[in-house]
């Protein structure tokens, strides 16, 4: 990276405690079959782990921009998915609303394709803490200009060897709930 990112506010690494654990929900909430409660621009995003090469899931917000999935991330190259992914750029990517697909990942660098995701990518509720956090104006000519602070990946679909994708597995919480649900109602009939 040309530029050391500034962490404020929403743009803090989560490293570990309640920040790692607050972005494991939403994967818990679509494991759990709950994904109607996640926004639509978020997708599952499935690689192989660099270290241990078993397939490694993260949910990460996108944009579709003429039929391409544009991946950027929060925090640079520090994520796990991103390293995975500059290990091995084969990938399964699942909309949270259902679907998937197998693909390569690619770093864009291109000035051209930048200047086309600026529109689409401006809509994130993190938009504005993001481009700041990497002293980007926001302004389609600088965030050109400074692309090579961003780590942004375009998904090429491919028929290729890529790791499992995520399964709902965790459906049966459902009715555990429920039944605790039942029990405290009774418990307060009482």
């Amino acid at each position: 990276m040309a530029s050391a990112q500034h962490e404020s506010g929403m743009m803090v690494y989560p490293a570990g405690g309640w920040r790692k654990f607050f972005f494991r929900l939403p994967l818990f909430a679509w494991r759990s079959g709950w994904a109607f409660l996640l926004p639509r621009n978020f997708l599952i995003l499935t690689t192989t782990g660099r270290k241990s090469g078993t397939a490694r899931h993260t949910m990460v917000e996108h944009s579709i921009i003429s039929g391409t999935i544009y991946l950027a991330s929060g925090w640079g190259d520090r994520p796990q998915w991103v390293r995975n992914l500059e290990a091995d750029a084969n990938i399964v990517v699942q909309p949270v609303r259902g679907g998937l697909l197998r693909g390569r990942a690619r770093r864009v660098t291109d000035a051209k394709e930048m200047a086309a995701l600026y529109e689409p990518m401006r809509h994130s509720p993190v938009w504005e803490s993001w481009l700041a956090s990497w002293g980007i104006e926001p302004t389609v000519e600088d965030f050109v200009a400074k692309r090579d602070r961003m780590v942004v990946y375009a998904i090429d679909p491919a028929d290729v060897p890529a790791p499992a994708p995520l399964k709902q597995d965790l459906r049966w919480l459902n009715g555990v709930l429920v039944l605790l649900a039942l029990g405290l109602l009774r418990r307060k009939r009482q």
